[in-house]
């Protein structure tokens, strides 16, 4: 229980803008791929419309290189195409992996896209919650957000050029 301060309920955890627990430890994932039940909604809505969870994960994945949108409707494209969009999905699961120093468990990112679509841009989806990051804000509007509340994000990965 959390004291009360004046004009507060007794009992609520006060709203910091940090997950209850504290941030995600370093190299682990905030969630297991199978606790996609724990947010019914986002099971739902990612159940019958995957293309919109995708679109809002690569969104924040790609620094507002691409919008939800586009990345959404191609998601869309490849699915009702030919029904491999996991191979799409799974090179974001590759970069989030890789900006935020993930292991690829419990096995491959294409494994896990290709056996566990749906579970997997649950994971993802609420890793970049349990990050700070609000996935249906899009990129700009988190660093907005983040601008205003002092938070820093740090510069996506860089390769040195030859």
């Amino acid at each position: 229980m959390y004291p009360a301060k004046p004009n507060e309920p007794a009992g609520v955890a006060p709203v910091t803008g940090v997950p209850v627990g504290g941030p995600p430890a370093a190299g682990q994932w905030s969630s297991g791929l199978f606790d996609c039940f724990d947010d019914c909604g986002l099971c739902c809505l990612t159940c019958w419309c995957p293309c919109i969870t995708f679109g809002r994960i690569a969104e924040i994945v790609d620094r507002g290189a691409s919008s939800c949108g586009t990345s959404g409707a191609l998601y869309a494209l490849l699915l009702s195409l030919t029904g491999c969009q996991w191979i799409y999905s799974c090179t974001y699961r590759a970069k989030m992996r890789a900006q935020f120093n993930l292991p690829d468990s419990p096995c491959c990112d294409c494994c896990v896209h290709f056996c566990c679509e749906t579970c997997a841009l649950c994971q993802q989806y609420k890793e970049l919650k349990a990050r700070g990051f609000d996935p249906d804000l899009g990129w700009h509007l988190n660093m907005e957000r983040a601008a205003g509340s002092g938070a820093f994000y740090p510069p996506a990965a860089q390769q040195m050029g030859r």
